[in-house]
C-alpha cells in the first residue's frame, strides 16, 4: 500500500520547521539567554540561595600547607658567604573560614560579614610536628635592627643588648612558634625604649580564631558580575598604604567565589588582605576537574612586576626604593616589619633572588597560583594560593659586619581545596543541565534534518511503480 502523500509532505514540514526553529534560536541565542537568565537570577548573596548556602559556609575542605627553609650555614652567613636552605615541610593545616555576623543591608544589594579562619593541625597530613625546630631569620631582631638602623645611640643599646644576650640574625624556633607566635626576649626588654612594641611574635600571630576585619559585599541582585565583589573593608571603600589611588583601589571578590558565566577573555579580581592589595588573575587553560569543565585562571607576571616593566605598579614603591620583579614590600601593612612576600621559591622573580640563596628550584608546577572556575556557576572547583614570606636582611655594621644584604626566604604556604565529591555532583548535574539546554537548538537542527532524510527516502519510495500482478504479466495475443 503506497504512503498517501498527505503523511510525506507533513514529514517535509516537520523537517523544515525543526530546521527553522533551530537555526533562528541558534542565532537569537534564545536557549542560552534562558539559562543564563536562570543562573544570574539563582546565583545571588540572599537567604534561601544555594549559593548563599555555599558562600556562608564552603563545603569544600580547605588546607593551608607551610614549609619551612631551614638554613644550613648560619656561621658561613655571618661571614658573608650565601644561605644554605633545605625546604622543610608540610605542616599541614585544617583551614575553616564560615562567614558570621551576616548582615543585609541596601535593600538586599549589599551583605556585611566577618570571615574568622580557624586552623587545626592536621598531623597525619604533616611532614613533621609542631614540635621540629627549624633555624631560620630572627624576624624580630632583624625588624629592631631596620628600624632603629637611623638612630645611632638607640642603635649601639639595641647591638650591646643583643650580644649581652647571644640574639643574632638567625635564630631557632619550633613550627608552632614560628606560625603562632611567642614572646620574644628582644622585643620585650627594648619596651622600655618604646612602650608600643608588642613582645609577641609569630607569622600567623594572632590570626588563628580571628578575623581580618569586616567586609561588605555586593550580593548580585543588581548585576551579577557584581556576585561578591568586595564593596568595603573596616570600613574603607580604598586602602591608604601605596602611593597612588590604582594601587589603592579595592577590586574584585575575597578569592572564594566569583560571578558566573565567565568567560576566558575577562581579568578576575581579587582583593588579598595577605597581600595588602589587589591582584588579577587570567585565562590559561581549559580542563576538566572530577569531570567537570573549569577555566584555569593565574596571576600573570606582570601583576608583580617592577615598575619598569608595568608602570601600573609603580605605587607599590616607596620613594626611589623599588625592589625586583616577582616581590613586594608589605613592610607598611604588618607593623613595620621588613616582610616581602612572593611566589615560592621566587618564582617569576627576578633572578638574582634565586641564586643569591642556595635551595631555590622555582618550578610553575609547584609554586604557581592557580585557580580553577566553572565557567558557568563561578564555584572554584579546585585552587591552589601559594605565597612566599621573606625578610629583608639588610648589611648593617653595628650589628652584623660581614652578612650580607638579601631577601631572605623564611617559608612559603600552600591553601588550597578541591571540590568534595558530593558538591561536585551537585554542580556536574548542574553543568550537564546547562548542556541539555544549550544544545536544545542544536538538537532541533539534528532532527530536522533526519525528518529531511526521512523525506526524502519516503518521496523515492512513493514514486517507486508498482509491480504488476500474474495476471498482468500474461501476453496479449497467445498462438
Amino acid at each position: 500500500m503506497r504512503l498517501t502523500s498527505s503523511c510525506v509532505y507533513l514529514t517535509a514540514l516537520l523537517a523544515i520547521l525543526a530546521l527553522v526553529a533551530g537555526i533562528a534560536t541558534v542565532l537569537a541565542h534564545v536557549f542560552q539567554n534562558v539559562l543564563y537568565n536562570r543562573i544570574k537570577s539563582e546565583v545571588v548573596l540572599e537567604n534561601g540561595t544555594e549559593a548563599f548556602e555555599v558562600w556562608r559556609d564552603p563545603p569544600p575542605p580547605v588546607f593551608m600547607e607551610f614549609y619551612f627553609f631551614n638554613l644550613t650555614n648560619p656561621f658561613e652567613v655571618m661571614a658573608g658567604d650565601r644561605p644554605a636552605v633545605i625546604q622543610v615541610g608540610p605542616y599541614t593545616y585544617r583551614e575553616y573560614r564560615p562567614m558570621e555576623q551576616v548582615v543585609f543591608m541596601a535593600n538586599g544589594t549589599k551583605v556585611a560579614a566577618v570571615n574568622p579562619k580557624t586552623y587545626v593541625f592536621e598531623p597525619s597530613r604533616s611532614w613533621g610536628s609542631e614540635d621540629d625546630l627549624i633555624r631560620t631569620a630572627n624576624i624580630p631582631a632583624v625588624a629592631v635592627m631596620e628600624k632603629f638602623k637611623d638612630h645611632p645611640t638607640i642603635s649601639r643599646f639595641i647591638a650591646d643588648l643583643m650580644r649581652s644576650k647571644g640574639i643574632g640574625a638567625f635564630a631557632t624556633r619550633t613550627v608552632a612558634e614560628l606560625l603562632w607566635g611567642y614572646e620574644d626576649p628582644l622585643l620585650k626588654d627594648l619596651r622600655v625604649v618604646d612602650p608600643h612594641l608588642d613582645p609577641n611574635f609569630g607569622l600567623f600571630y594572632q590570626m588563628n580564631q580571628t578575623d581580618d576585619g569586616e567586609y561588605v559585599f555586593f550580593t548580585g541582585k543588581q548585576n551579577y558580575q557584581d556576585f561578591a565583589r568586595v564593596n568595603q573593608w573596616n570600613d574603607q571603600s580604598s586602602l591608604s598604604w601605596w602611593t597612588t589611588d590604582e594601587c589603592n583601589m579595592i577590586n574584585g571578590t575575597n578569592g572564594a567565589t566569583f560571578h558566573p558565566i565567565i568567560t576566558k577573555t575577562e581579568q578576575l579580581y581579587m582583593f588579598s588582605t595577605d597581600l595588602c592589595r589587589s591582584l588579577y588573575a587570567t585565562f590559561q587553560a581549559e580542563l576538566t576537574v572530577k569531570g567537570i569543565p573549569v577555566y584555569r585562571f593565574v596571576p600573570p607576571f606582570e601583576v608583580f612586576a617592577n615598575k619598569s616593566v608595568n608602570p601600573a605598579n609603580a605605587g607599590f614603591c616607596f620613594g626611589d626604593n623599588c625592589l625586583g620583579s616577582g616581590l613586594l614590600n608589605v613592610s607598611i601593612c604588618k607593623k613595620g616589619a621588613p616582610i616581602i612576600m612572593s611566589s615560592p621559591h621566587f618564582y617569576q622573580a627576578d633572578e638574582q633572588f634565586a641564586q643569591s640563596v642556595y635551595g631555590m628550584r622555582p618550578r610553575k608546577e609547584e609554586h604557581q597560583t592557580a585557580i580553577d572556575i566553572n565557567p558557568l556557576t563561578g564555584l572554584v572547583v579546585q585552587a591552589a594560593k601559594r605565597l612566599q614570606v621573606n625578610v629583608f636582611i639588610e648589611k648593617l655594621p653595628l650589628f652584623s659586619e660581614n652578612i650580607r644584604t638579601l631577601v631572605y626566604p623564611v617559608m612559603f604556604l600552600n591553601e588550597s581545596v578541591l571540590i568534595d565529591e558530593e558538591s561536585a555532583k551537585k554542580l556536574r548535574l548542574v553543568v550537564t543541565e546547562g548542556n541539555v539546554v544549550i544544545n536544545t537548538p542544536f538538537i532541533l537542527i539534528g532532527l530536522g534534518i533526519i525528518l529531511g532524510v526521512v523525506f526524502m527516502v519516503l518521496l523515492c519510495f512513493q514514486k517507486t511503480p508498482e509491480r504488476c500482478t500474474p495476471a498482468e504479466q500474461q501476453p496479449l495475443l497467445s498462438s
